[in-house]
């Protein structure tokens, strides 16, 4: 598998030390945005994967401006036994394929650039023995072919479609923070099993506050959901004066159902829907 992180703020090794998680497992890391609550925690980050004598290419994707923001950090954190790859998005969308998964990142509207996440993995069709014996497929390759290999021999090309049946659901992540609702959101996300959004503002009368500083309330947030047809809803980045956030868990709900107003620490694991 591959390790993501979306964001290092200054608090994510406690948090990963929280959840007994490690980080030298970490391949690729996202950034939404420069803003300090979301990277200055990557220095340390690296040291400790340094440390734990990570040796593999980690990738970095962001913003453009990426390597001059990450040079500038890395002032105390010189010294790494891996290399950095930077990858710097260049369009208001764009798309990235990983091993195993899609990356689509998306411009979003805070007061710097900004971007949100969506992570898609696909899931092939079901294996269809009635369908390889009908097209003459060797026995011996039923299985590469399964796997999604192609395969050239004795004169013929054989691909995973001769062998399974139409492409079954799989599974979409989408992460967006630090941002006014836009329509791009909406594209992004939908029908994705989770969506995690910022709610800066779960108290009410607090729409001109979000619009002056591009930050959403819980209630724009699940608008977008309901519009996004999503699984779920996390609900976080709280603004620090809103000291119960989950008092207003009620009222979002009367807009989209599915909506958590989540926690730090909150995971989940998600699953295929169809067999």
């Amino acid at each position: 598998g591959t390790g993501i992180l979306i964001d290092c703020g200054e608090g994510t090794q406690i948090a990963m030390r929280k959840k007994g998680w490690s980080a030298k497992p970490i391949d690729i890391i996202c950034f939404t945005h420069y803003h300090a609550d979301h990277i200055s925690g990557l220095p340390g980050l690296l040291l400790t994967m340094g440390n734990a004598e990570r040796t593999e290419p980690v990738t970095m994707i962001g913003p453009k401006g990426l390597k001059r923001v990450v040079d500038a950090l890395r002032i105390i954190a010189p010294e790494l036994p891996f290399e950095i790859i930077y990858h710097e998005i260049q369009d208001s969308t764009e798309v990235i394929e990983c091993d195993g998964f899609t990356l689509t990142a998306f411009r979003v509207n805070h007061n710097v650039t900004c971007y949100g996440y969506t992570m898609t993995v696909k899931r092939a069709g079901r294996f269809d023995a009635e369908r390889a014996k009908s097209r003459e497929i060797p026995l011996k390759l039923w299985n590469r072919l399964q796997k999604g290999e192609t395969i050239e021999e004795d004169g013929h090309l054989y691909t995973p479609d001769m062998v399974l049946g139409p492409q079954r659901k799989g599974l979409k992540l989408t992460y967006c923070t630090d941002t006014r609702p836009v329509e791009a959101i909406v594209t992004n996300a939908e029908g994705s099993d989770l969506f995690i959004c910022e709610g800066m503002y779960g108290e009410p009368g607090m729409e001109e506050k979000a619009k002056e500083h591009r930050h959403m309330t819980f209630y724009e947030a699940a608008l977008l959901a309901k519009k996004a047809g999503v699984g779920e809803l996390w609900l976080t980045h709280y603004s620090p004066s809103l000291a119960y956030p989950g008092n207003y868990e009620g009222e979002v709900r009367k807009i989209f159902k599915k909506t958590i107003v989540a926690k730090d620490g909150r995971t989940e694991t998600l699953k295929y829907t169809e067999d």
